[in-house]
This record gives structure tokens, sequence and C-alpha cells, in this order.
């Protein structure tokens, strides 16, 4: 018979990656790189378009958007995720754990609905690029943002109130490197019926809406690329769209890839699981500033400027 406790336990103890704890040391060598280029490059994205007031437009104010999402997202896993690989610091408190929960999940789908608005920005600087700036205001930016947090924080509100209503668990340990929904629900006694429909609604209805969102605008971008007279227009017109196609595609596609694999991959082993769910949380806020940086002509010429100013300080 499991053990089940009589009251939510006062703490979690997170596993790590099953299987793979005699290379947790090996394993935290490419997280802590990811984290750590997630950290330089989103905040040098900030930096940089927050001290060049020629970058205060449309694009790069979503962009800064986005570089905050992506450091909210990192940060949501990647500190308690060392911890547990370097030092086996695996304890982590209820209240604690159903924070983590919640900040994860509110930063993913913050970072959708981000890219959402991007995707919307690119259809009127492309379709209607004469009211671009009159449309796009900082001030309508600054509520789409808003809306977006608010979004966030609205929908994720359910998950630590539908776990924290349990008061019977099998046990306390984890097994994962960081406090996901369905990972604790599987440690719940009771019915969680509930917890998986939510879930699966959540996941289909707000990535669903949003990539719909996203394929109408370049749906209509595409419509309105191929009236452009010439093949040069065409290829500008396209080019200015290249940053965010990719950026949707570093993160859609190991999302798509990690829930695919969750859902229905149930011969792939628990450790190929739970590294698929590190990488997608991990990858796109490292690969986001490096994207940008290297096909937005502006943000390449500033860090080219910042890199030789430092080169000749020293």
């Amino acid at each position: 018979m499991p053990n089940v406790s009589q009251a939510p336990p006062p703490y979690f103890l997170l596993v790590g990656v099953p299987g793979l704890e005699a290379f947790h040391t090996w394993l935290s060598v490419p997280f802590c790189c990811m984290y750590l280029l997630a950290l330089v490059g989103n905040l040098s994205v900030l930096l940089i378009i927050e001290s060049d007031p020629s970058l205060h437009q449309p694009m790069f104010l979503f962009l800064c958007v986005l570089a905050a999402t992506d450091l909210g997202l990192s940060t949501s896993i990647a500190p308690k995720l060392l911890a547990i690989l370097w030092v086996n610091a695996r304890g982590i408190g209820f209240d604690a754990c159903l924070a983590q929960m919640f900040f994860l999940h509110a930063f993913t789908a913050m970072e959708s609905g981000v890219l959402l608005a991007m995707a919307f920005d690119r259809f009127v600087a492309i379709c209607a690029p004469l009211r671009y700036g009159a449309i796009l205001t900082p001030r309508l930016i600054a509520k789409v943002a808003l809306a977006l947090s608010l979004r966030a924080v609205l929908i994720v509100v359910p998950f630590p109130l539908l776990v924290k209503r349990f008061r019977h668990f099998h046990s306390n340990v984890i097994s994962h490197c960081y406090c996901e929904h369905m990972a604790l629900v599987k440690l719940v006694c009771g019915n969680t019926r509930a917890n998986h429909l939510y879930g699966l609604i959540l996941s289909l209805s707000v990535s669903g809406l949003d990539i719909a969102g996203i394929s109408a605008s370049y749906f209509l971008i595409l419509q309105a690329v191929c009236r452009l007279p010439s093949r040069e227009a065409q290829r500008k017109a396209f080019g200015t769209c290249g940053a965010h196609i990719s950026i949707i595609l570093v993160f859609y596609i190991p999302g798509l890839f990690s829930y695919l694999t969750h859902r229905f991959g149930h011969q792939v082993p628990q450790p190929v699981h739970i590294i698929l769910s590190i990488l997608y949380l991990l990858v796109p806020p490292m690969l986001n500033p490096l994207v940008y940086g290297a096909k937005t002509k502006q943000i390449r010429t500033r860090v080219l400027k910042l890199f030789f100013l430092a080169k000749e300080t020293f």
C-alpha cells in the first residue's frame, strides 16, 4: 500500500533527471551555458533598445516585451534546476512549488501571446506601412503587453488552486526537475479529472488560438507580398519577417514535440521526456536574442559598435 499523507506535504523532493543521477554534473554544463546565454542575450537586447532612441519603434518595443518574458521563463526553472544538478538541493516548499508552477506556465502563455502580437506587428508593417506608426503607438503596445500579462495570469491561476484543493498525496517525491502541473497531479489521491481537462483545454485553446492568429497574419502578409510589383520588394518584405518566423519555429516546434511525446510517446524513456521539457524552456530564451541579433541590422550594428568600443577600451 502506498503511504498516503493526510495533509499537503510541507515540501516536495525534485528528483532531477530520473535514471541519469550519475550524470547530473555533466548535464548541468549545457543547461548552465544556455541559461547564461539567455541572461546575457536578453539583458543586452533590453539595454541596447532602451539606450538607443532610434530603436524605440513598435517592432523593437515588442522585442523588449519578448526579452523580458524570456528572462522570466528561463529564470522560473534554471536556478532550482542547477541547484539540483550541482549540489543535490532537491527540496522545495509546497507553496514555493506552486509558485514555480504558476510562473512557469504563466511565462509560457505570455511568450505565445507575444509571438502573436509580433505577427500582428509584421502584418501592419507590410500591409499598412503608411499607417504603421499611427496604429502601433507606444501607448497601444503598452496596453497589449498589459493585456497579455493579465491573460497569462488569469488562465494560469486555476493551476495552483486545482492542486491546492487536494489534501491527500501518495508521495512528496516529484519525478521531475521542476514543479510542473501534471507532475504534481500524478501524486494526488483523488479525482483529478478537472486538472487533466483544464490542462488539455488550456493547452489546445491558448496555443491553438495563438497559432491560428499567427497563421492568419502570415496568410494576409503572403497575399500582400505576392501583389508587390518587383521581386526585390518581395524579398525585402519577407526579410522583415525572417527573424519573427525563426523565433516562432524555435518556440512552437520543440513545444509541439515535447507535448506529443508527453501525451502519446509512452515508449519514450522518462529521462528523454524531462530533457525535452528543459530544452523547450531554455532553448527559445537562449536563441531569440541571437536570432534577432543576426537578422536585424539595427541591433547587429549596435552590438558590433559596443564590441569594438569594449575592445578599444581594453
